[in-house]
């Protein structure tokens, strides 16, 4: 198990943005290993959590924390890979925020969640949470809902599109600079990571809208999607659905069974054919996914026992040493040191 992946496509951002703030970001992409050949491989990916700590020094170089927001003033169509091509053709801002979210998984793939699209009195396009919050993570929220704003701006040809965007985290040192990147009303410490257009835009035609090349990208986005489920053990499913569930406490195999659209007995059946048990995954995704955080972020043992589902974090210490015969402590100095 890994924590995740993205395409090169938002490193292209990334260092469109340190260049902005006239900075040389080659030093940085040598110290991360990224090359020519890595940013034009198709196939190529890095994981979230070196991601991550490559954006952290790219706002140490450049000195700006709102550097994840001038990567969507740097961003293009490309950086969407895919699926951005796709929401080009689409006829609609509806449809383009749905294929952004659904198609998601083809350029970046994290166990926290997946992006989403919700409407009632308006279209809401959703950014799952990945706090607790730090100095490596904010500006990937940033990142992408500043993408995702000027992508649909240029698209729609309106500047004012964006009614409104909700922040998680609490209120930063540089929230002043959110006023230049979405000009609209931005709200702090809130349940989710969205950004909001009204109705009445939902429908518009679009400039670039092509009904032929739409309907040929989206199969053939759905041709990928497809394959990369292709082949995948009910362990796997479950897993997978635990991973980006266990924040507090783990879901039960009722509400895992309801989630894959079968009843518990069949989950259960279904695993037992498999040679496992739903508690054997749950315990074995604790550990992976404890071990993964540990040698990859800079979380405490209270956020990460929040996030692995545990009572407290004299439970999970508990737990770790009974998987490793380490402490947390002790296992991410070895695996560090």
């Amino acid at each position: 198990m890994k924590l995740g992946d993205t395409s090169p496509q938002h490193v292209g951002a990334l260092i469109a943005a340190i260049r902005s703030f006239n900075c040389d970001p080659a030093p940085l992409l040598e110290q991360y290993d990224i090359t020519d050949q890595f940013m034009a491989n198709p196939d190529a990916r890095i994981s979230i959590p070196k991601l991550m700590h490559l954006g952290h020094s790219a706002i140490q170089l450049t000195g700006r924390h709102e550097l994840g927001l001038e990567m969507g003033a740097c961003s293009s169509l490309q950086n969407l890979g895919i699926p951005g091509l796709t929401a080009m053709a689409a006829p609609d801002l509806r449809t383009v925020m749905e294929v952004l979210a659904r198609y998601e998984p083809l350029s970046s793939v994290n166990i926290r969640g997946q992006s989403s699209y919700h409407e009632t009195d308006e279209g809401v396009l959703r950014f799952y949470s990945i706090a607790p919050y730090n100095n490596y993570n904010r500006f990937v929220v940033d990142s992408v809902l500043s993408i995702w704003t000027q992508f649909l701006q240029w698209l729609s040809g309106n500047s004012s599109l964006i009614t409104c965007v909700d922040i998680e985290f609490d209120e930063p040192e540089y929230s002043a600079c959110y006023e230049k990147y979405f000009d609209c009303p931005i709200r702090f410490s809130q349940p989710y990571n969205q950004i909001h257009i009204a109705a009445s835009h939902l429908s518009e035609p679009l400039q670039y809208a092509n009904p032929a090349n739409f309907t040929f990208l989206s199969e053939l986005c759905e041709q990928q999607l497809a394959q990369t489920q292709r082949g995948r053990s009910m362990k796997e499913r479950v897993s997978e659905i635990l991973a980006n569930r266990l924040h507090g406490k783990p879901p039960s195999v009722n509400e895992v069974a309801s989630l894959l659209s079968m009843p518990s007995w069949t989950l259960r059946r279904k695993l037992q054919e498999e040679n496992i048990t739903f508690q054997q995954i749950l315990s074995e995704t604790k550990r992976d996914l404890a071990a993964l955080y540990l040698q990859d972020t800079e979380l405490s043992l209270g956020e990460l026992s929040y996030l692995l589902g545990f009572s407290s974090p004299e439970a999970f210490q508990r737990a770790f040493k009974r998987w490793t015969g380490l402490t947390p402590g002790e296992f991410r100095r070895h695996r560090l040191g």
